[in-house]
């Protein structure tokens, strides 16, 4: 299935088609591409959890527009997100990209980080490692266009169910799909 008709889907039926696909940045002119390889699924106004549970304002505004809408934000003041746009254009829901392998540039991703472990595996990691940050907020990932794109890879084998990761509300819903290593 393509990625553009995959975000087209309900987020916790979408968010495992993200598995596999890559993230490319070419944020600063380098290369760095990473195999997703953990993801969770926020569902708008059905999901107490989702930052567009109450609707659309000047921060979410990204995860209401088309599928593969970047939106980028600050989570406690410290470290950028990154989610994929779902469903349909108007509803408000998204894909956290939570983790990933870095596939290429990975020497890129370690300086962006300053250390040489730990490159991508939590979603701040990723948008430090990939070079996201808030003003790449409403870039659409599904055109190929720079500074970042998803490409579409191979479905994985295995994957892992649980429930999302540092969320106090809707914490029991099993919408946090995990490749394992």
């Amino acid at each position: 299935m393509r990625l553009a008709e995959t975000l087209h889907g309900e987020p916790e039926i979408a968010a495992p088609g993200l598995l596999g696909s890559y993230l490319v940045s070419t944020v600063g002119e380098v290369v760095v591409k990473m195999r997703i390889t953990e993801v969770e699924a926020y569902k708008g106004s059905e999901d107490p959890a989702s930052h567009a549970f109450r609707g659309p304002t000047p921060r979410n505004r990204s995860m209401f527009q088309r599928p593969g809408t970047l939106y980028v934000y600050r989570s406690y003041g410290v470290h950028h997100c990154a989610n994929a746009s779902a469903g349909p254009e108007g509803i408000g829901w998204g894909i956290l990209i939570r983790g990933g392998e870095i596939v290429d540039g990975l020497g890129h991703a370690r300086r962006r980080r300053g250390r040489q472990d730990s490159t991508s595996n939590g979603p701040g990691k990723v948008c430090q490692a990939m070079g996201i940050e808030i003003h790449h907020d409403g870039h659409y990932l599904l055109d190929r266009r720079p500074p970042l794109w998803l490409e579409p890879g191979d479905t994985p084998d295995v994957i892992l169910t649980t429930p999302r990761v540092g969320v106090s509300r809707a914490r029991d819903l099993a919408w946090r799909f995990v490749v394992p290593l």
